[in-house]
Formats: structure tokens, sequence, C-alpha cells
């Protein structure tokens, strides 16, 4: 195991996740901004659905086969690394380039935005890699259900609070000029997070 479960390593993985632009954030934005708030409201509310079913899952999966097939662990272990080394050179990507971030609004009905917020996280499979990189630095194998109980938790309510916050931001003009303004700034922090994330995956001591 790596220790005791380090919520404060986990939740700032995850933060770190939630404020680099990604197709959730992307969306909620370009919602928000061409339909309103309620509208991005609506979208993050299918949003955080895909992103708990997935936490569950990883949760859950990740401790059963610590307990049972350790070797399968250092594979998920090691893609882990590798995906968040991939978000690291995507954002420095971003960070380095002077075009625009593109955003898309989503139509429908308020069940449409949240089916639709839904489907952005349920399908991409990319997240339960995400997450089991995330886990495996924080969360023991020997860790009791509600120890896995309070990080899902824990992870879910800061996400919804940084994707609710993506919402009432871009619903206001101003505010999302004046990000826009410090995206690149912005990108160059959460590559050098995702790069020191990545090498503390690989080099986390396991028991």
């Amino acid at each position: 195991m790596i220790g005791d479960v380090n919520l404060i390593a986990i939740l700032l993985m995850a933060l770190a996740a939630s404020l680099s632009p990604g197709p959730a954030s992307l969306a909620i934005a370009g919602t928000s901004m061409a339909r309103g708030r309620k509208d991005g409201l609506l979208l993050t509310a299918g949003v955080m659905a895909g992103s708990l079913a997935w936490s569950i899952a990883a949760a859950l999966g990740l401790g059963a086969i610590m307990l049972a097939h350790s070797w399968v662990f250092e594979i998920i272990r090691y893609a882990g690394a590798g995906y968040l080394l991939f978000l690291a050179w995507k954002s420095a990507r971003s960070a380095l380039s002077r075009k625009d971030v593109v955003v898309n609004s989503i139509n429908g009905t308020p069940t449409a935005l949240v089916l639709r917020g839904l489907a952005i996280h349920i399908t991409n499979p990319k997240s339960i890699l995400f997450f089991g990189a995330m886990y495996s630095i924080g969360i023991p194998s020997n860790a009791s259900a509600v120890e896995l109980a309070i990080v899902v938790a824990a992870v879910g309510f800061q996400a919804t609070l940084v994707y609710a916050g993506y919402a009432l931001l871009f619903s206001a003009p101003s505010m999302t000029k004046i990000y826009l303004g410090l995206r690149r700034w912005f990108e160059g922090a959460f590559a050098l997070g995702f790069s020191f994330a990545s090498f503390k995956v690989v080099t986390a001591r396991l028991q």
C-alpha cells in the first residue's frame, strides 16, 4: 500500500484535472456563455453524475485488484502515469499555443442537457485511467469502505464546486475575458502539476 489515505494529494490532483480545460469544462463554459447560467448548471449536473460513476468504479476496482493481483495493479499504475504525462504534454502545448480556446455550446431541454453532460464522462474511458492513477497515489490496499466513501465524496464535492464555478464564471462575459486572458499561465501550471503527479505515481513506494 502507499501509507495511509493521502486525501490532500488526491484532492490536489483532482483539482488540477478539473481546472484544466477538457471536454467537460469546455462544454460547460460554452453552454454557459451561449445559453446562460441555468443551462450551464444543468450540464454540470450530468457531468458530475458521470464523473462520480468513474470515481466509484476506480476506487472499488483498484481496491480489489491490489488485494488479488498486484502485477495487474502495477500495469494500471504505469498506464495511469503515462496518461498523466499525456495531460502534461497537452497542457504545455496549449500554454505555448497562441490560438484561442474553442468552446462548444450544447443545446436541448433540461433533461437532454443533464444526459449529454453524463455522456461526456461516461463515454470517455480515459477518465478511469486518471482516477486510477490518482487513487493509486493516495489509497492503500487495505482502505476501508468508509475511507473509500470519504475519498469519493470529497473528490466529487470538490469537482462539483469547480464545474459549477465554470458555469457561474462563464455566464458573466467580463469574467470570461479575464480567464481567457490568463489561460496560458494556467495551462503552464497544469503542465507542471501533471508532470509532478506522474512522477509521484511512478516513484511511490508500494508495500
